[in-house]
């Protein structure tokens, strides 16, 4: 049985873009997110965003798809760590 390309790009995607989830409910749990970089989740969301415009270019519904989604969860994350700044443990 063959699994058709672009749902395999999107499983992908979507685990992929799922990696953060974990992270944010950490955060959310703590109530601090002072352990986090912000560079790291700037650079990320840079990426996914030119990935999700990459998508775009090429009419690929997978990445545009998981990369929006992961771009979604970067600004939560940097949102987070903006709005719980100065909380401590």
């Amino acid at each position: 049985m063959a699994i058709d390309t672009p749902v395999i790009g999107l499983i992908a995607g979507i685990l992929t873009s799922s990696s953060l989830i974990p992270q944010l409910i950490k955060t959310i749990k703590k109530g601090s997110a002072e352990d986090v970089s912000p560079m790291m989740f700037i650079v990320l969301l840079s990426g996914t965003s030119l990935w999700a415009y990459y998508g775009v270019l090429r009419n690929d519904l997978p990445i545009i798809i998981t990369n929006c989604f992961s771009s979604f969860l970067n600004i939560i994350m940097l949102g987070l760590k903006y709005r719980l700044k100065g909380k401590t443990d």
